[in-house]
This record gives C-alpha cells, structure tokens and sequence, in this order.
C-alpha cells in the first residue's frame, strides 16, 4: 500500500500519510526554514501560512496555492513528533474492523480513508479478527496515538465500549448503544423484502444462515426474518453458520437441507458464496431445487448464478462515520449523533418460483 507503514505486532496498519495543513509550530525543516520566511515571500502574514495548512477553508483558494507553491519551492516537511509534542494532536484516528478480508470491508475502509484525507487525518486501521479481547487490546493500543476511534461492527460489550467512549471520541458503526455517536445500516428493510419475495415464490420453509453471535446486523437481520415470516405464513429455521465466511457457509449445507426447507437468507454474501458450492457438491441447482439470497451485496454480481442479495450502505457508513468523528474532534464536542441508512433487495438469479421450471 502506497504511503502505509505496517506494526505487525499491534495488528494494525498505518494508511493516507500526506504532507500539508500543519499547526505553525511544525512547519520548519532543519535547514533552518521558518514560517516567518513563507509569509515573507509569499507576501502573507505568518497566521495566513498556518492557516493554509491548517484551515484552508478560512482563505482564499488564491491565497493557499500560493502559499502551497513557496512552501514546496523552500521544501518545508512537516514534524508529526513536534506536532504531538506541541498541540497534543497527533492528526491520526483508529479505524478497527471485525475481519479485513470480507469484502464488505475494503470499500468502507477506503471511504473512511479519503474522508479522513480531506482533513489531512491519517488512519491507522485494525483488524480484530472477530476476537473481541483483540478489539479491546487494539483501542487501546491506539488511545496514545490516536486521537478519536472508529468501531466497526464491534465485537465488545455495551460497557466495554462505554468505558473506552469515556476516554478518547468514539464513533460506532453498525452497533446501537445509546449516547454514542453510530452510523447503522438498517439490513432489516432489506431483509424483510427478501422473505416477501420468498414468500410470494410460494416458499414456505425457509432457513436464516446466521452470522456470528454477538454481531448487532445478525440480531437485527435475525428479528426481521422473523417478523416479516411471522405475517407471511412462512416458517423460519436457524442454522449457525458460526463465522461470516465461505467455509462456514458450505460446512452449514448438510445442517440446511436436514430441515427440509426450500429456500435461505444468508447472514452475509460470503457465507451465501459457501452455501452455493456447498449445494453444487450435493447436486443441488440454484434455483431449480434451492433459492437463495445473501446480504451485503458485496458479492452477488460475480456468483454464478449471480446472487440476490440485500444492498450494501457499507462506503457511506464508512464516509459518514469517520466525518462524524472528525467533526467531533474540531468542535471538541460529542453528541449523540444517529444516523441510519435504508436497505433494499437487489435482484439477481438465485431465486425462483417453488416448483417452477424453466424450459
């Protein structure tokens, strides 16, 4: 990863170092550069400068590319050390993550990355490896570099987070605890159109592949399947899946066809990607025998068939969580802020009439 630094020991990876939009105090060199000799030839006031690089928005676009061209021609680089050291500010933010390798990840990260670039914050990312005791580590791993955190889909308890919320900013996504900031994408639109259409497929039995126990989209997807069956006259059965993955996903195959259902909802599309292989190893077709649907829609346009799944917010979750925390660093302000992004069913071929075949 371009401009990234890795500490394998902590878990976690540095990304977006950029240089620019330092307090005065950091814009020296040791050649011996002052900031009082930008302003000088620039022909601005020593405030102009720091606010270019600090807040550009309080000059004119004019004003800071000027400012920015002196700076690159005398060679200012800027001292992330002196910085801390000065302002207490390190311009860097956590961002932590179940699993780095679901794909519904790596577009919120990067989402998350260009927000916190627009503010000149660098990121440093964690993955927990949905290990809880690994997140609690990490938070605070990050408390002495960081100055705020963003949680997504944490693993730890209500109190866990309160009490690292107490210490530095925090920011969650996809995990509603009162009196904390928290983006949520709200499956359970989605999720309730996918057991109606099921439903009106003539589908009458059907399976919920969970995900992982103490995953808030889980419970929240558990409850809508419910809920949706419950005034469809459609009978709901859980199979574990364990973890979100695609080994779990096949490995759950045998448990999901022993209920005699005809149709599954999958907690997210990796574990559906599972389900599939796992019912083409028993000769079961997708959707003449078996319809299936998954959620996230992170994978569903590169399945074959291709997957019917519930939408993906997962790159505005991360743009919108990340500006949250950078406005509360600004403003030196929490509130508690909840924002919510609808889903909907996206369709696409692995779903059919119950009994239907296609000449």
């Amino acid at each position: 990863m371009s401009g990234s630094s890795i500490d394998e020991a902590a878990n976690f990876v540095v990304i977006g170092f950029k240089s620019g939009k330092y307090p005065e105090t950091m814009i020296k060199r040791a050649k011996g550069v002052t900031i009082s000799q930008v302003a000088d030839a620039a022909g601005v006031a020593r405030s102009s400068v720091s606010r270019a690089f600090t807040r550009p928005d309080m000059l004119s676009p004019e004003t800071v590319d000027r400012i920015m061209k002196v700076a690159e021609t005398l060679g200012y680089v800027p001292n992330h050390t002196a910085r801390a050291l000065s302002t207490g500010r390190h311009g860097n933010i956590g961002l932590i993550v179940p699993d780095i390798a679901n794909p519904f990840f790596p577009p919120l990260i990067q989402a998350g990355q260009l927000e916190a670039d627009r503010s000149d914050f660098c990121i440093f990312l964690g993955n927990t490896e949905e290990n809880p005791k690994q997140e609690d580590k990490l938070v605070g791993r990050f408390a002495g570099q960081v100055e705020g955190i963003v949680l997504v889909s944490s693993r730890l308890s209500d109190e866990r987070i309160r009490a690292h919320a107490a210490q530095l900013p925090l920011v969650l996504i996809n995990r509603d605890v009162d009196g904390i900031p928290r983006v949520l994408i709200d499956s359970s639109s989605g999720v309730r159109q996918a057991v109606e259409h099921l439903a009106e497929l003539g589908h009458r039995k059907i399976v919920y592949v969970s995900g992982p126990a103490n995953s808030w989209s889980n419970k929240q997807r558990r409850t809508a399947i419910r809920s949706a069956a419950s005034g469809l006259k459609v009978d709901i059965e859980t199979v574990p899946a364990v973890l979100a993955s695609y080994t779990s996903g096949r490995n759950a195959v045998s448990a999901i066809l022993a209920t005699g259902a005809t149709a599954a909802v999958a907690f997210d599309d990796l574990t559906a990607q599972g389900v599939l292989a796992g019912l083409a190893e028993k000769k079961v077709s997708v959707p003449r025998d078996f319809s299936l649907i998954g959620c996230d829609d992170v994978l569903g346009a590169v399945t074959y068939p291709a997957l019917t799944s519930v939408s993906n917010r997962s790159v505005e979750a991360g743009r919108v969580a990340v500006s949250l925390l950078i406005e509360m660093l600004q403003s030196n302000g929490i509130r508690d802020a909840r924002y919510v992004l609808q889903t909907h069913l996206v369709m696409r071929e692995t779903t059919m009439a119950l009994g239907y075949r296609a000449p």
